[in-house]
Order: C-alpha cells, then sequence, then structure tokens
C-alpha cells in the first residue's frame, strides 16, 4: 500500500467551502467506482478554512498517471472535476488549473 497526502485550496469565499462540503456528502456510485478501479483504497478529504488535505491510501499498483488516464476516458468523471473546479482555486506557486498538489513526506514516527 503506498500513502499519499494531497493539498487543495478552495475559493476563500463561505458559499464556495459550503457547496464544496455539501456536493461531497451524496458522491454519485460512478465517481466512487473510478475510484476504486484506479487501485484507490482509501480517501479522506479533511478542511481547515478553505484549505483541504486529502489522504490517499493505493494499492502497490496505483500511479497517478493511471488514475488521470482513467479519470480523462470517463464523462461522468469529467463532469464531477469540472462542478468541483468551480469551487476550487489554484495553489500558490502552481499552474493555471493546478487544484490538487501532492505533498513531500518529511517526517514520520511509528511505534
Amino acid at each position: 500500500m503506498q500513502t499519499f497526502l494531497l493539498i487543495c485550496d478552495l475559493k476563500d469565499e463561505p458559499e464556495a467551502i459550503q457547496a464544496y462540503i455539501d456536493c461531497h456528502k451524496a458522491v454519485a456510485p460512478e465517481i466512487l467506482e473510478s475510484i476504486r478501479v484506479a487501485g484507490v483504497h482509501q480517501m479522506s478529504i479533511y478542511r481547515w478554512h478553505n484549505r483541504l488535505s486529502m489522504i490517499l491510501v493505493g494499492d502497490d499498483n496505483f500511479s497517478f498517471e493511471r488514475k488521470a488516464e482513467l479519470d480523462n476516458a470517463n464523462p461522468k468523471v469529467q463532469e464531477w472535476e469540472a462542478f468541483l473546479g468551480q469551487y476550487q482555486t489554484n495553489l500558490p506557486g502552481t499552474p493555471a488549473n493546478w487544484r490538487w498538489a501532492v505533498t513531500e513526506k518529511i517526517f514520520e514516527f511509528r511505534v
């Protein structure tokens, strides 16, 4: 298994933040299935103000390149991403239309 932490910023507008939260209360089964097919075993999104953090746990074969290929070939996922895009904004220092950025792990403690 592989674990990733991704970050994303929402527009700093109360309506955009609430709309993003609301649309994740009932994610379409086709979207959930696309996540599973990509090799994701667990996905959680956390929020602090307008900053989102996603914990993604994928199987050993998971790759963001493969997930992007699958997503690009799935019209329902493209529709979902376009819908969510209206609430998201670029992270500082990222290219245009960049949403989620993979963070670098710099510390880990385990017992």
